[in-house]
């Protein structure tokens, strides 16, 4: 494991752990669970660290269960075939380029298409240990920068205010996650870099 991964795998369980502390003060509130699954549909941004954690767990599948990871690949296939067309940056790279409004309105436009990762047999997530921090941290009220996002509209569901605000927490307060992109080489203000379709698909003449 080198220091990327390292420094990755303390951001996980840091957050993970900020997240296990919020389920824990929600309690019955938050009904987050295996198979809950309505955010996993629609395209989302995701940044390079998010990335590259993915490529490595899907390269892991691959080598531990090749078959499930064909299933995973034959839709990643497909999502970057619907995605391609009025794709807002350069769709041969992956990456994202354009305004917000823009990017609001493409991802509106794609909002019932799943995640290729999402099984859809199960509802659960085929690269769960290797989820996107936006993935990780769904559910609870959150804080970002000083800046308080709503929980999840199916959680704390007619919970007081005062419930929710119990329960909110800010992912990564010591900006561990920034401090690793910028390590990546990543430039503040350009982290949302790519989609996790255009970040799986095979390399052209990569085996199948």
């Amino acid at each position: 494991m080198d220091d990327l991964d390292r420094a990755d795998e303390q951001l996980r369980r840091d957050l993970d752990r900020g997240f296990d502390d919020a389920a824990r003060r929600a309690g019955p509130w938050l009904v987050c669970g295996p198979g809950c699954s309505e955010c996993c549909v629609g395209p989302f941004p995701i940044t390079r660290l998010d990335a590259h954690r993915l490529r490595r767990g899907l390269l892991e599948l691959r080598r531990v269960q090749p078959e499930r990871a064909r299933r995973i690949d034959r839709r990643i296939r497909r999502s970057v075939e619907a995605l391609t067309d009025g794709y807002p940056g350069d769709p041969a790279a992956g990456t994202l380029s354009a305004d917000v409004a823009v990017l609001d309105r493409f991802f509106e436009r794609h909002g019932s298409l799943p995640c290729p990762v999402l099984d859809p047999e199960s509802g659960r997530c085929e690269l769960y240990d290797s989820r996107p921090v936006s993935c990780r941290t769904y559910g609870p009220p959150l804080r970002f920068a000083g800046e308080d996002s709503p929980p999840c509209p199916l959680c704390f569901e007619g919970a007081p205010a005062e419930v929710v605000e119990r329960c909110r927490f800010e992912p990564d307060a010591l900006g561990e996650e920034d401090r690793i992109l910028s390590e990546m080489g990543v430039v503040s203000g350009d982290e949302w870099e790519t989609l996790i379709p255009f970040a799986l698909r095979r390399e052209p003449g990569g085996a199948e």
